[in-house]
């Protein structure tokens, strides 16, 4: 059994690791699209731009469904990640106690 699960719960850890990236990436580049910093006009910045939005927004909305307004501060994405540290947290521990 051990020999599924230890790649299994390795290669979660890696897809969340991954989409962490993802996620401060999409921050990143909402920031500098919301400061005038790049435009997109640009057509690799909004083919970018879309790309990291369709990637995390699935995962946003249902988070922002049931976050209260904080004045326009969007923080479903602090919500995210401090999620998905938990997730990975609990794999890890996981794997730690099956002796992978």
């Amino acid at each position: 059994m051990q020999v599924i699960t230890g790649p299994i719960l390795g290669l979660i850890d890696i897809i969340l690791g991954l989409y962490v990236w993802v996620l401060f990436l999409s921050i990143i580049m909402n920031w500098l699209i919301m400061f005038n910093v790049v435009n997109t006009t640009n057509r690799f910045v909004y083919i970018a731009g879309d790309f990291l939005y369709k990637v995390t927004e699935p995962a946003l909305r249902p988070i922002r469904r049931f976050m209260p307004n904080i004045g326009g501060m969007d923080i479903s994405p602090i919500v995210l990640l401090l999620a998905i540290w938990f997730v990975r947290d609990i794999i890890r521990r996981l794997a730690y106690q099956l002796g992978v």
